[in-house]
């Protein structure tokens, strides 16, 4: 009796046995897909054993239907690693393989070779064309000499531009043909000559050959990319791939450009959420027969099926954006680790502002540190400024000093950003009579007003209304704005600086397609004088002539309930700041506060990130906050506040168990999103392995609870928002 152990995408944690036909017993492999039924359903799963024999009932047993791969498309590592994943997050097995997988895959479509569309110069390609967006494709397409739809679409270019310059006959489509790369034959361009320390540190790279994880602390401007590619040549020259993770807005045209320039004839290939199910499959092929040497890519690249994978790099690794928020909850940059420690390969972690994870884990030499102290190039060290807002006079959160220093910086003809986190015309609307505020009526939460299209909209459900002509509560009409977001820090600018062009970049200003890159373009042609954004301006982006960034509101990281924020707040302003003084002359960087005189403000402006995140290491030692201790959160939510507070208040032991602390079930910081409560349940140990050993009992116990299929929960290993 043949039978096979099959994972399926289903939310259950465990497996299903099937019978195998005679006529399908040649053909097994293990990381095969196989066809099989489910109920009444028919589903796609994945060969986990082989085997003689079962624990359950044969006559109660299924056969396969088909087996759908000629070979395997899962190698026996390739499981393994998965099979890890899936008991470190404790998501179901079968759901763990099919997030893995390209969607071409879970649906059992063949992964028979794809035809790759290309897009190329024409003849006339070298003729000027009137769009700014039109000419700087064929700019891109010139300079590279061919490139992907897919990777074009990823760089921010519309379809719509693609058809006009095909119109126009100035590009013209063919199809790929198969790519091969020699190690011996690889052209490398552009090289510079290092300084001292970017030296020593390709110097401790290069001489690696089994795993070691370096941790590249490097200011911003300090030339970690360049590192980075040349770590990268001696891996590509051994005939072996090489994978690079960046956060998701760090994929740029910049970006790419360097690696293309660097490695002009190698296959390099971008994997991001924007391509199309087909061009992920063709790059999961690619990467999978050793056609790809490097790949660029986004969290979920991590997942990649590497042929001959030789380093791996993670580019900003501190940034949130590495770790999934639902389904399973990974962080790429932990996922990259072990995977690199299992090849025994070598990894770079690369960060301005390491997290302190990663800067613990280089203190007990876990990690090995390899610092870039010295902005490369022109670029030169920054001057900060604490602006006390006690006491001030402030013109829509502009402290005067602060709009003088603006316009000093224009009158020499520079750029300015201003920062501020938090997107909108203001906060909330208030009323002036009764002070009823715009809350959301869905969630814990305000309304945001948003002025340009005369709408509340909560950012944490979605919900739409229109703006109240008078107040709800007690009729006034005296309903104002209250707070600041970026769109009413543009419209005063705007109005106080009336001969400047102004550019708003943050989430509502970028909808578009290729929006953003616009915006960019605009900024780096010198169109905009003021740049007023979120975050997104933090994540890289070479500015040459902002030499004044302004940030309107520290404070909020200062005081929050979330034990990360003001590591999360010391990130984002040194990245910020790290856009000024990038073309010779020192940047200044304005932080108003109305707590100046804080320690770990005071420490970070005065001695830089390294010293505030080992004062801020010292702190969470203290109260035994990761990464000197290990965190779980089991979040649960429902439309009945009874049956959640139930759900979770059942999963607390009687006994006090060694080794673990619980707390809870408390209110999530935001109790209720979208109609639904949310209650949390914070799981603290001594060890990984305690933790991990308490929750894999805790799981068998919830996928048994009476309530888990009636209200919505999760586990979330080492959280990162703890929302």
């Amino acid at each position: 009796m043949k039978l096979v152990e099959v994972a399926l995408k289903v939310p259950l944690n465990r497996t299903f046995d099937y019978l195998v036909d005679e006529s399908h017993r040649s053909k097994l492999a293990i990381g095969k897909r196989v066809r099989v039924p489910f109920g009444k359903r028919e589903l796609v799963g994945v060969v986990l054993t082989i085997k003689e024999d079962t624990n359950l009932a044969v006559d109660k047993l299924k056969s396969i239907y088909e087996v759908i791969d000629e070979q395997p498309i899962l190698t026996t590592t390739y499981l393994k690693f998965l099979q890890f994943c899936s008991r470190y997050y404790c998501f179901p097995l079968g759901e763990t393989l099919f997030t893995a997988l390209p969607a071409a895959l879970r649906n059992g479509d063949a992964i028979d070779k794809l035809a790759t569309q290309m897009l190329k110069p024409s003849e006339q390609g070298s003729a000027k064309v009137r769009g700014k967006k039109q000419q700087a494709l064929l700019d891109y397409l010139i300079e590279n000499r061919a490139c992907s739809i897919g990777e074009i679409k990823a760089l921010g270019f519309t379809q719509a531009q693609i058809k006009s310059l095909e119109d126009k006959s100035l590009v013209e489509r063919f199809i790929a043909p198969p790519t091969t790369w020699q190690s011996d034959v690889i052209q490398i361009n552009h090289k510079p000559v290092l300084n001292a320390e970017q030296a020593t540190a390709c110097a401790a790279i290069k001489q690696v050959e089994a795993f070691s994880c370096f941790l590249l602390e490097g200011i911003t401007g300090s030339g970690k990319t360049e590192v980075y590619l040349q770590a990268l040549e001696d891996i590509v020259k051994q005939g072996l791939q090489a994978l690079v993770l960046v956060p998701e807005i760090g994929l740029t045209p910049q970006t790419v450009n360097r690696f293309r320039k660097r490695f002009a004839n190698l296959p390099i290939a971008l994997w991001h959420s924007n391509l199309s199910d087909n061009e992920r499959l063709e790059v999961w092929r690619q990467v999978e027969t050793n056609e790809c040497a490097i790949v660029i890519g986004t969290r979920s690249s991590i997942f990649l099926p590497f042929a001959k994978l030789g380093m791996l790099i993670v580019d900003e690794e501190h940034d949130a954006s590495f770790k999934q928020q639902d389904g399973l909850r990974y962080h790429a940059r932990d996922l990259a680790a072990y995977r690199a420690a299992t090849l025994q390969i070598p990894m770079i972690l690369g960060s301005a502002t390491p997290a302190l994870e990663s800067l613990q884990h280089a203190i007990s030499n876990k990690y090995r540190l390899l610092t870039l102290s010295q902005r490369a190039q022109t670029a030169t060290a920054n001057q900060f400024h604490l602006v006390d807002m006690k006491g001030q006079i402030a013109q829509q959160g502009f402290a005067g000093i602060t709009l003088q220093t603006i316009q000093d910086t224009l009158a020499r003809g520079k750029q300015v950003m201003v920062f501020l986190n938090r997107r909108g015309f203001a906060p909330t609307l208030i009323c002036h009579e009764c002070g009823w505020l715009s809350n959301c009526h869905r969630c814990s939460s305000n309304a945001t007003y948003h002025k340009g299209i005369a709408q509340l909209i909560c950012h944490h459900c979605g919900d739409v209304n229109t703006i109240p002509r008078q107040c709800p509560d007690c009729g006034s009409t005296q309903i104002m704005p209250t707070g600041l977001g970026t769109e009413q820090v543009a419209e005063f600018l705007n109005a106080h600086l009336p001969n400047t062009p102004i550019t708003r970049i943050d989430r509502d200003t970028t909808r578009k397609k290729g929006s953003f890159e616009e915006a960019l373009d605009e900024i780096r042609s010198g169109g905009a004088r003021v740049l007023v954004g979120t975050q997104m301006l933090a994540k890289g982006h070479h500015f040459p002539d902002v030499a004044l960034v302004v940030i309107l509101d520290v404070d909020s990281g200062l005081y929050s309930s979330d034990f990360r924020a003001t590591e999360h707040m010391a990130q984002l302003i040194t990245q910020v700041a790290g856009r000024a003084g990038r073309s010779g002359e020192p940047g200044k960087v304005l932080l108003q506060t109305h707590f100046p005189e804080h320690p770990l403000l005071q420490d970070l402006v005065n001695n830089g990130y390294q010293d505030f995140a080992r004062y801020a290491l010292t702190e969470r030692q203290e109260v035994g906050l990761p990464p000197f201790s290990h965190l779980a959160l089991i979040r649960a939510e429902g439309h009945k506040f009874e049956q959640v507070l139930q759900f979770l208040s059942d999963l607390v032991p009687k006994q006090r168990l060694a080794g673990i602390q619980l707390l809870g079930p408390l209110p999530a910081p935001l109790e209720r999103i979208a109609g639904k409560f949310r209650y949390q349940l914070h799981i603290q140990a001594e060890s990984r392995n305690v933790l991990h050993h308490y929750l894999a009992q805790l799981s068998d116990y919830i996928n048994s609870h009476p309530l888990a299929n009636r209200i919505r929960w999760s586990i979330d290993v080492d959280p990162i928002d703890m929302y």
